[in-house]
C-alpha cells in the first residue's frame, strides 16, 4: 500500500491517492481542487484511478471531482448526508450528478487487494466519514492533529462530533491518522494528547 498526499485549494486540503502499486489500482480521497495536479499526481504513481472517495460534502473538499471525471470517468462515492441539488449549488453540500454512489456505515469497498470500510463520523456535517484501510485512518474534517473539525457550519452539531470522536478513539489498535488539513498524526497520540477526545470520553 502507497499513500501519496498533496495540498490542494485556497486552504490546502489534504487530497490522498491509495495505490495498491501490485495491482496498479487508486483510489483518490478528497480531491478539493486543482483537478490538473491531482491528475499528474495520480499519472505519477503508475496506477489507473479506480474510484473517488469523498471524506464529506463541503466545497474545499469536492471541487476536483469534475475536472477528474472529465478524464476518467469512475464512481464517485459519498455518504447521503452530505449531498445537495444540482441545481442549488452549496458550499456545504456535493451536488452529486444522478450516478453517484453512496456508501454507509460498515460499508467495504476494495481496490486491489485493499479493503477501505466506512465509518459514519458524523458532527462537522451530517454525512462525514471516516475511511479505514489497514493501518490508516482517513479522518476527513472530523478529527485533526490536536483538534477536531469544526461544528459551526450548516448541519454541524458539537455533541455529535463528540460521539465520533468517541468511536475512534475506541477503534481497537493504533492507526495512522491521516486528516483533511494540517498534519499527520497517529491515534495513540490523539488518544493520548487531543483534549477534544478526553472531552469525547467524558461526555454523555
Amino acid at each position: 500500500m502507497v499513500i501519496k498526499d498533496l495540498q490542494v485549494g485556497m486552504i490546502g486540503t489534504n487530497c490522498y491517492i491509495l495505490c495498491d502499486e501490485n495491482a496498479g489500482l487508486c483510489a483518490v480521497i478528497d480531491p478539493g481542487d486543482e483537478a490538473s495536479r491531482v491528475r499528474a499526481a495520480i499519472e505519477e504513481t503508475g496506477c489507473k484511478l479506480q474510484y473517488i472517495l469523498l471524506t464529506h460534502g463541503h466545497f474545499d473538499h469536492t471541487t476536483g471531482v469534475d475536472g477528474l471525471l472529465r478524464w476518467e470517468k469512475v464512481p464517485v462515492y459519498i455518504h447521503r448526508g452530505d449531498v445537495g441539488p444540482r441545481e442549488r449549488p452549496s458550499h456545504y453540500l456535493y451536488p452529486a450528478p444522478a450516478d453517484t454512489q453512496f456508501y454507509d456505515e460498515g460499508d467495504k469497498l476494495k481496490v486491489g487487494a485493499l479493503e477501505i470500510e466506512v465509518i459514519h463520523t458524523p458532527g462537522h456535517s451530517p454525512g462525514s466519514v471516516s475511511l479505514r484501510v489497514n493501518d490508516a485512518l482517513f479522518t476527513g474534517d472530523t478529527l485533526f492533529r490536536d483538534s477536531c473539525g469544526r461544528t459551526d457550519l450548516p448541519g454541524g452539531s458539537y455533541p455529535v462530533l463528540l460521539r465520533s470522536l468517541r468511536r475512534l478513539y475506541e477503534l481497537s489498535g493504533d492507526y495512522r491518522v491521516y486528516p483533511g488539513h494540517e498534519a499527520f498524526s497517529t491515534l495513540d497520540r490523539e488518544r493520548q494528547r487531543n483534549y477534544f477526545m478526553a472531552e469525547a470520553l467524558q461526555a454523555k
